[in-house]
């Protein structure tokens, strides 16, 4: 997700994440050298003659806790995986695992279970393109530090996240090897609309989309950030012939998410109140989710991809906000409630896909 990440969330992430190699029988290698990238620029820039690996896919900010959590799904289903991280300081701390006293573990692999590391940066196209070639499949979690310093979740940063997007995109529709490129969007692109509009339908779903003016005039930047960002993707799609699919999700839940993610969950919870008087506080839990990814690249392998809501849960009750409250340490504003909500919100298609009934309480 966008987050603003503490140099102590950082440490949380590269721990958390260190724990998943080890748990999965992965290595940490540096995916290639200057030589082998040059390489591999000589070859034809035409996807349909370009042979690529189906099982090598790409995370994006692979060590956010969302990141660690697809990892996690894609090495466990026997798939290679290159993860970006932005600086070398995190690759140096990855690489601590090689010489710890858990190698022994960590050095039960097979060819189809390793993960690599590479650093590239959102605003650098060729160090994208470069990332990514190889790789059948994209997975973009739109996680990265705020440059300024911010505290919180501005205009600003919904400009970068949504620059951030457009580039990952443009470098995804100019690597041949990509077929597929998997971007997490967020509910709010979908919520957050004029409902003095009699005319809105009330149910909200994959065809519902936010709208930019009002996240705006509301000042909710995080919505529009994210809503920009789906946007630039989805166009850029259109115009390449990449093949896209995006998941919106609700807020992430998960042990030690808001603990090291605050900046995203009080950014998301921006708004709260009308959420919830509308039926459309709904939250997702991180490993779910990263189900959900996995599921959705899998499916674009027969189908042309698409626009995917995730959720689990819908906040309905005072009882309810008051345990997302305590879970988060933020407080929801709420009145009196008759518990008859406008809008009700659907994961159909994605709980079609995923062969399973979630729990949820809204229409399914």
């Amino acid at each position: 997700m966008g987050v603003v990440r503490t140099d102590e969330s950082r440490r949380s992430e590269i721990e958390e994440f260190r724990r998943m190699l080890l748990s999965c029988s992965a290595v940490v290698v540096k995916v290639s050298t200057e030589d082998e990238r040059n390489l591999r620029r000589l070859t034809s820039r035409n996807r349909n003659e370009y042979t690529v690996n189906q099982k090598l896919v790409c995370v994006t900010s692979g060590v956010s806790f969302l990141g660690i959590a697809i990892v996690k799904q894609l090495v466990l289903r026997g798939y290679s995986v290159r993860v970006i991280v932005d600086n070398e300081e995190d690759i140096d701390r990855l690489r601590e695992i090689e010489v710890s006293e858990d190698i022994e573990t960590s050095s039960r692999i097979t060819n189809n279970n390793r993960i690599g590391v590479v650093v590239a940066k959102f605003n650098d196209c060729q160090s994208l393109m470069e990332a990514f070639d190889g790789c059948y499949t994209v997975f973009h979690t739109t996680s990265f530090i705020d440059p300024s310093g911010f505290s919180g979740y501005s205009k600003a940063m919904a400009e970068i996240e949504a620059k951030a997007a457009e580039n990952v995109a443009e470098a995804c529709a100019a690597t041949p090897s990509v077929r597929n490129y998997v971007f997490t969007s967020s509910l709010l692109t979908c919520i957050w609309r004029d409902t003095s509009n009699s005319s809105l339908s009330p149910i909200v779903d994959h065809n519902s989309w936010s709208d930019e003016s009002f996240c705006t005039s509301k000042k909710l930047w995080y919505a529009l950030g994210k809503l920009k960002a789906e946007r630039a993707s989805w166009r850029i799609a259109e115009e390449t012939g990449l093949k896209l699919s995006t998941i919106c999700s609700g807020l992430i839940t998960g042990p030690r998410y808001f603990c090291a993610n605050p900046s995203s969950t009080i950014a998301y919870l921006k708004g709260g109140q009308d959420m919830y008087e509308h039926g459309l506080l709904a939250t997702v839990d991180v490993n779910k989710l990263a189900e959900a990814h996995v599921k959705v690249h899998e499916e674009m392998n027969k189908t042309g991809g698409g626009r995917y809501v995730c959720f689990d849960e819908v906040v309905r009750s005072p009882d309810e906000v008051h345990r997302l409250e305590q879970e988060t340490g933020l407080h929801i504003n709420t009145v009196s409630h008759d518990n008859v909500f406008r809008f009700e919100l659907s994961n159909r298609k994605l709980d079609k896909l995923m062969s399973q009934v979630h729990r949820c309480t809204s229409v399914c």
